[in-house]
């Protein structure tokens, strides 16, 4: 003969809905949580969105320094004065023409 079933007793079930709660708990915690992989992929783009913006600053600052570099006492660039003079002041030559 077999023998009878028992019942689990109330401490068994208690004991496997506190595992399976704490286990839906990590798990949230893991996806959803301030270390969790969602966080970690807004960081990662916003990294990466970070980088671009570092490259489109230094690119600016090389350009300033050329500029700067080039209007200095030691080495003068003729054109760009001459550019910076017609857009600043709003100087012309005397041989030109202004089409409004």
């Amino acid at each position: 003969m077999s023998a009878p079933r028992t019942k689990p007793t109330i401490g068994a079930i208690a004991y496997f809905a506190v595992c399976f709660s704490l286990g839906i708990y990590f798990t949230f915690a893991a996806m959803q949580g301030d270390y969790g992989l969602f966080q970690r992929v807004r960081i990662n783009a916003e990294t990466v969105q970070l980088r671009q913006e570092l490259a489109d600053y230094q690119r600016q600052v090389a350009e300033l320094e050329n500029k700067t570099r080039r209007l200095s006492d030691t080495y003068l660039d003729l054109d760009l004065l001459d550019e910076q003079a017609r857009s600043v002041l709003g100087m012309l030559r005397t041989d030109e023409v202004v089409v409004r």
